[in-house]
């Protein structure tokens, strides 16, 4: 499995190993030790897991949860095809502001790590679109919270040849600046403590 960091601080793309043959196909989009090895400590314990599907266009997020408690997530797609947006909305961050996307498809069957206080989106591209996650707590409505994925300042890759579909409530979302100054962002500082105790007794790599 190949390991790449991406350019919010502390998140991660993961690349399997795919084996085909006459069957079908076999990989394995979570390995432990690769996983380790790039991020420094093992996998939060999985608290809960989590799978959507939807229709091509269909653009869900910025979504993250409130900051204690916080939330890491462990992400792929299962089947479809659909580009995975991290953005970094940790407040004293040294990628604050910044995003990157993965492309998630049934050809490279990439997967994402996202630490603890990120935000996280996706487009569907393709009908039928299933993401699973790993995640780190369970849901707590009242702690879910979101952004404009449209806020101009971040300019998001989220339009295309395709006519977009949002909830009311991702519609309704709030730009980064405003929710940054009503104080609903998660703090850098405590996002990584918080990080830290998810697995007792473990650092986290990008401190060393």
């Amino acid at each position: 499995m190949k390991a790449r960091e991406l350019a919010v601080e502390g998140a991660l793309e993961f690349t399997p190993r795919v084996f085909p043959d006459q069957r079908g196909r076999f990989l394995s989009p979570f390995q432990r030790e690769a996983f380790e090895e790039a991020h420094g400590a093992p996998l939060f314990p999985v608290a809960q897991t989590n799978h959507s599907v939807s229709r091509r266009g269909v653009v869900r997020g910025i979504h993250y949860t409130s900051t204690p408690p916080g939330t890491a997530k462990y992400v792929y797609c299962a089947r479809g095809r659909a580009l995975d947006i991290v953005v970094d909305i940790r407040v004293g961050s040294p990628t604050f502001g910044r995003w990157d996307a993965v492309l998630m498809d049934q050809e490279d069957h990439r997967a994402s790590y996202f630490p603890v206080g990120v935000g996280h989106a996706f487009v569907a591209l393709e009908d039928d679109t299933v993401m699973a996650y790993m995640l780190s707590g369970t849901y707590v409505p009242e702690n879910e919270l979101a952004l404009s994925v449209l806020d101009p300042a971040l300019g998001l890759p989220v339009t295309g040849d395709f006519e977009p579909v949002f909830s009311d409530r991702d519609r309704a979302a709030p730009t980064l600046a405003r929710a940054r100054e009503e104080g609903l962002l998660p703090d850098y500082a405590r996002c990584r403590e918080i990080e830290r105790g998810l697995v007792p007794g473990a650092g986290v790599a990008s401190d060393a």
